[in-house]
């Protein structure tokens, strides 16, 4: 199917409307109180910053517009260890014939727990951020990690991998090639798979790792309720890759806030739009994005969407849009100069995608439909989630500083 390049391409969602179908148990309130819980018991364990734009929100003219700011998530400038160290703790869980309440992160990584399990190598495959997230977990636990990327791969994105003592591995070959590489290597090797998208006969490593990114939606309805008493969110942009975060944020925030959780919507890059194919092509089942993935939003740039994820965001989610490298650009750009007294946020290629959406659905015509389907106006109440910062540096000065993927 050929991939819509300059203008904003859009499916109505929630196929499922009206229906009866229930979230999965693995969604549950209790599952992502737990992993709320062990998050909590890291030292290094803060909520990341709920930041309001209020002049911003006035120049787009909505109401409100919030960004949940993940570069400060334990020092990594991403959010992706909300799911790997949980899903490799309920991993070491599950070895010990410990449940998760039982446990915390110190006692998973004393020397009593490495000597009753041994060595562990966990190997996963990544575009970066979920990569140095594995390595980080692994290291804090006492264990190894080995790390597959795909060509093109940002060196820095590399370096901050092996920092941790992993062993991190660029293949000439996309990214759902590198995740078939791993599973591959895991099962001749006898090493453990920590990936963010399941497969037939694993599915449950990636569903901890969707209960693990539940934390920031928890953060986020808690902080914007401090915030904004009597508020909730209208609308939220979510972006996806293999549609993890997404579906697990969607999930999260269909279940606390139904029957009126906000109308969402799932945003991806052209040359990495699976979530998009999918509805577009009407079927159950997911469809893969094939080429060779290219978009400045690295941690988007996957062409096979996790099944899981995917059967939420088919029944939950309001609209799916793809759209082209600039409208990252735009909100990157955005958020780096603020309007007004609105703070800084350092938002990377990933991260700033839903802002720059949101500008485009307000602010330019081909986006003015959108914004009427959407029901988007001065009352709205919009959620979005940075989930990086400059996770590549150079990248952000190219995009930020020289104005590299301009929108004309």
């Amino acid at each position: 199917m050929q991939k819509e390049r300059s203008i904003l391409a859009v499916v109505p969602g929630r196929q499922a409307a009206g229906s009866t179908k229930s979230l999965p148990a693995f969604l549950s309130s209790a599952a992502c109180q737990r992993a709320h819980a062990f998050h909590q018991s890291f030292a290094q364990y803060q909520e990341t910053p709920l930041v309001s734009l209020p002049t911003l929100a006035r120049e787009l003219g909505v109401g409100h517009l919030l960004v949940k700011d993940e570069s400060y998530r334990f020092g990594l400038n991403a959010f992706k260890v909300l799911g790997a160290a949980y899903a490799m703790g309920s991993y070491l869980c599950e070895r010990l014939g410990r449940s998760m309440e039982e446990v915390n992160f110190d006692m998973l990584r004393s020397e009593e727990v490495r000597r009753q399990i041994g060595a562990v190598t966990f190997v996963t495959a990544t575009d970066g951020n979920h990569g140095r997230a594995v390595a980080w977990a692994a290291a804090q636990l006492g264990q190894q990690a080995v790390v597959y990327l795909p060509k093109g791969s940002s060196p820095q994105r590399v370096a901050a991998i092996r920092e941790t003592g992993a062993d991190a591995h660029v293949i000439n070959g996309n990214y759902d090639e590198a995740v078939r590489l791993s599973e591959k290597v895991a099962r001749e090797r006898g090493w453990q798979v920590i990936q963010d998208t399941a497969w037939d006969g694993y599915t449950t490593i990636p569903s901890w790792i969707m209960q693990g990114y539940t934390t920031m939606a928890a953060e986020a309805i808690r902080q914007l309720s401090d915030s904004l008493p009597g508020k909730r969110p209208t609308h939220v942009f979510l972006q996806a890759g293999v549609g993890s975060m997404a579906a697990a944020v969607l999930g999260y925030l269909a279940d606390q806030l139904a029957p009126e959780y906000p109308v969402t919507i799932i945003v991806e890059p052209h040359n990495a739009n699976c979530m998009y194919l999918s509805a577009k092509s009407g079927e159950r089942e997911a469809q893969a994005a094939t080429g060779d993935l290219k978009t400045i939003m690295a941690g988007l740039a996957c062409g096979e969407p996790n099944p899981l994820a995917w059967e939420i965001l088919r029944d939950y989610a309001d609209a799916f849009v793809s759209c082209p490298d600039h409208v990252a650009a735009t909100g990157m750009r955005m958020l780096a100069a603020p309007a007004g007294s609105d703070p800084k946020i350092v938002s990377g290629e990933s991260g700033a995608v839903g802002v720059g959406l949101l500008s485009t659905i307000m602010q330019k015509e081909e986006g003015r439909w959108l914004q009427k389907l959407l029901g988007i106006n001065e009352d709205s109440v919009i959620l979005c989630f940075s989930t990086e910062g400059d996770t590549d540096q150079e990248q952000y000065r190219r995009i930020v500083w020289e104005g590299a993927s301009p929108s004309v």
